[in-house]
């Protein structure tokens, strides 16, 4: 799990599903800015810059900025964009929708459905079974590894 700066932020976690309502101020304050550049100001990481573009461990995505579960390793895939790519978000509230008609496209946005943060885009040239590519900015992303949360799992139990 990436815990950098997870301390300051009092919102980020992996149990509580309540949704997060915060001003852009108290954003500011509690995300580094290049979480915050994205995820608040609906930017875009450079293309090829994120090391889970490539990456091929089992685990869960979540939302780097409250924690929330969005994607599992399985529904991800090589999409040759230049961004994580995945074909089906890990549940139906995980992930909402928005209209984007900013830069003359006409686009899906994708944010976290629990804090609302921007993620990406979702397009209709994915692969089975959904047909789906939710290309998401790797930098709004953080990783836990399947064999790391069995393990903090199985202490929890001791």
């Amino acid at each position: 799990m990436d815990t950098n700066n997870k301390q300051n932020n009092p919102v980020y976690s992996r149990n509580d599903s309540t949704q997060v309502n915060l001003t852009d101020e108290e954003w500011k304050k509690i995300l580094p800015k290049d979480v915050y550049a994205i995820a608040r100001q609906k930017g875009t990481e450079r293309p090829g810059s994120s090391p889970f573009e490539h990456s091929h461990e089992i685990g869960t995505f979540y939302c780097a900025v409250c924690g929330n579960a969005l994607f599992r390793s399985d529904t991800k895939f090589e999409s040759g964009c230049g961004w994580p790519s995945f074909y089906e978000p890990i549940s139906r509230g995980s992930i909402i929708y928005a209209a984007d008609h900013g830069y003359g496209m006409d686009r899906t946005e994708v944010m976290c459905g629990r804090c609302k943060s921007h993620l990406g885009h979702v397009f209709n040239d994915g692969p089975a079974p959904t047909g789906l590519r939710y290309c998401i900015n790797g930098v709004v992303l953080d990783f836990d590894k399947a064999q790391d949360a069995e393990k903090s799992y199985n202490e929890k139990d001791k």
